[in-house]
């Protein structure tokens, strides 16, 4: 069977398939769904979870417009029918109309948002149809008209003649229908400095955390019930900025149990829900997933975390690596709207306080807009799924380095600070988790995809400029 192909339509997203029919005395067969041929010919790799059948009696039974919120793959067994699709989804191409006769030879996939119509031209036709979305009652969704007079619907047999239910025949007109709205994007973590970066990008998601805020509803992906009453199928993008990054208390037996609940579990049952609901899944990881024995860490470097959170974060990876639509952005150093490292040596600066600061620990700083910005790169961009190194570009500095440099900034003497080593600055303490000694990320991959990180030192004097220091 070597003659399947697919033909595009004026409506973005519904195309039709010729399927390959062999007959012979004794009837006639074809693969009227194979994925494999299908998805290499350009089909979506939908997912279907339903399939369903309607037999129509006679000649002239005519379906309504009706736009469900999943997608369908549609097809003939026996018979004939004349279908017609209009495009619902809101958007320039609102109202766009395809037909076309269908028989056995013939498949057509209906995108979410494309009102989908039938009329047959033989007794004893059989529809058939596969779905993503498992049927729910109370679904609601545009419906359209058959006799709408701004689509012009050209159907063979007069509607006056067809066979038609009540309900379509009471379906609003065009000037009626609300057109169907994108599925929607989701941000667990809207509080944190990761979130409030991602709200600026992704205006118009919905935004979810532990506790509420202004905007801001409650989800916690650990709890099963809350998890399970949500309506995952509204969303098509999920942006998991949520995390437990208290390093040194994830040691601790409370801090231990919760590190594990955030950063692994959560990351799990989300993996699980995006596989399930076709949804692309955004998690952020953290070079310490890294012992830090190698100069530069590669996307392909094997885990070798060291204390408790680079586990559970290791863990988190391995999890949402198993959603067939993933992103995993592996950062570092990250700065932000919030309590940070650069803040800290603000305030410092700002109280007259000399610190000592380690700098035996090398890598180079990520600012959240910076790692927003790559976000909506890599995902308007379509970029192959899978983990992008992200990190502000530039010399790789120490912490002490970038001490001195805020210091500087701030109108302190750079030497103020006093260079320690992480064993001296540990200095036997219990309780303190081991950090990778390197944390410089390998940027080829990511920038081959046409995105340009920014300069981590020009983009540290900014951040200091726009955040004066505090003082008690």
């Amino acid at each position: 069977m070597s003659d399947l192909a697919l033909e595009v339509t004026p409506i973005p997203g519904l195309v039709v398939l010729r399927l390959d029919v062999r007959e012979d005395s004794r009837g006639w067969f074809k693969e009227n769904w194979q994925r494999e041929k299908m998805v290499d010919l350009g089909l979506p790799d939908f997912g279907p979870v339903q399939h369903n059948v309607s037999f129509n009696t006679a000649r002239g039974a005519t379906r309504g417009i009706h736009t469900e919120p999943w997608d369908k793959f549609v097809s003939i067994l026996t018979g004939r029918v004349f279908g017609a699709w209009v495009d619902m989804r809101e958007g320039a191409t609102f109202g766009t109309v395809f037909t076309i006769e269908m028989d056995p030879h013939t498949a057509v996939f209906v995108p979410r948002g494309v009102g989908n119509s039938y009329q047959t031209l033989e007794d004893a036709t059989t529809y058939s149809y596969l779905v993503n979305e498992h049927w729910r009652p109370g679904t609601a969704y545009p419906a359209l008209n058959l006799a709408d007079e701004t689509v012009a619907i050209d159907w063979p047999i007069p509607l006056a003649e067809s066979e038609i239910s009540e309900k379509d025949l009471s379906t609003p007109r065009m000037a009626e229908v609300v057109p169907m709205k994108p599925l929607r994007t989701l941000i667990i973590g809207a509080l944190g400095q990761l979130g409030r970066a991602l709200r600026a990008d992704f205006p118009d998601a919905d935004l979810v955390d532990m506790v509420a805020g202004p905007g801001v509803d409650v989800l916690d992906v650990s709890d099963s019930v809350e998890v399970e009453a949500f309506p995952w199928h509204e969303y098509a993008l999920v942006l998991n900025a949520a995390a437990y990054t208290a390093v040194d208390k994830a040691e601790t037996t409370e801090g231990r149990a919760a590190a594990w609940a955030a950063n692994a579990a959560a990351p799990a049952t989300l993996a699980r829900i995006a596989a399930e609901h076709r949804i692309t899944l955004v998690h952020y990881s953290t070079d310490y997933v890294f012992d830090g024995t190698a100069e530069v860490h590669t996307e392909d470097e094997r885990y070798s975390p060291l204390g408790v959170y680079a586990q559970t974060k290791a863990a988190g990876d391995i999890a949402v690596a198993t959603a067939p639509r993933h992103y995993i952005l592996r950062t570092s150093w990250v700065i932000g709207d919030g309590h940070n490292f650069v803040r800290t040596m603000q305030k410092l600066a700002g109280d007259g306080v000399s610190p000592t600061v380690v700098d035996d620990q090398v890598g180079r700083l990520t600012f959240t807009p910076d790692l927003s910005r790559a976000t909506r790169h890599l995902v308007d961009r379509g970029a192959p799924f899978g983990i992008y190194n992200v990190q502000g570009a530039g010399r790789v500095t120490s912490w002490c380095d970038l001490a001195r440099e805020v210091y500087r900034l701030s109108g302190r003497a750079p030497e103020d600070v006093t260079p320690v080593t992480t064993e001296e600055y540990v200095g036997g303490r219990e309780g303190i988790s081991p950090r990778p000694a390197n944390g410089t990320l390998d940027l080829s991959k990511i920038e081959a995809t046409g995105f340009t990180p920014g300069d981590h030192l020009e983009q540290l004097a900014a951040y200091c400029a726009s955040q004066p220091a505090q003082r008690p």
